[in-house]
This record gives structure tokens, sequence and C-alpha cells, in this order.
């Protein structure tokens, strides 16, 4: 059973396993709307996580075209225009913030 809210349209603003004030009824757990807020729900996690992991591989990627770029095994000149505009512009940023040794925390191991 699930304790629930509803907006002026109905729709459900909050379910809860146990009981709060705000609270207008309750639904059993096999109700398609309880369904339908835990399905989006699990979906709105795993885009948040996925956000997340983005921006981490935004780093990875970042770190491995300057490694790669400094043993000599491509040329910023080898990516598109664009690219390069968009790790110039990174580069300024992150040369403002300290480098790259500011990137990896200190639980962190490096990359390569």
């Amino acid at each position: 059973m699930f304790y629930v809210q509803r907006d002026a349209q109905g729709l459900l603003v909050r379910v809860e396993p146990v009981a709060y004030g705000e609270a207008t009824e309750t639904l059993p757990a096999d109700n398609h709307e309880i369904q339908t807020w835990f399905a989006n729900a699990a979906v709105e996690n795993s885009l948040k996580q996925l956000k997340q992991s983005d921006l981490e591989m935004i780093r990875v990627l970042d770190d491995l075209i300057q490694v790669l770029t400094q043993k000599g095994v491509i040329r910023v000149t080898d990516l598109p225009t664009a690219a390069q505009a968009k790790l110039m512009d990174r580069n300024q940023a992150r040369e403002a913030l300290g480098g790259l040794s500011q990137l990896i925390d200190d639980e962190e191991t490096g990359l390569i």
C-alpha cells in the first residue's frame, strides 16, 4: 500500500510507502499509477547516472587526447576544426584551474 498526494489535475505528485500529512489517498502496489510512478523514477535515476557518467567520460577523453598529442600519436590539427576549438577552450579553462593534475582526486588513480 502506498500513500499518495495528487495535484489539482489529479496527477500523482508524491508517493510514499509510509503515511504523511499531505497524503490524500492510498493505492495498492499493483495499481497502474503506482507502477508508472516507479517506472518513471527508475528512468529518471538512470538518466541522472548516465549524465554523470557522460561528464566523467568527457574528462577521460580530454585527458586521453592530451596524452596522445603529448606523445605525438596524434596532432590537434588531425581533428575537425570544431573539435580543435572545443579542445582549445577546455585547455584554457583547465590551465586557469591549474592544469591536469587538479582533475584527479586523491582517492582516484591515474587513468594512464
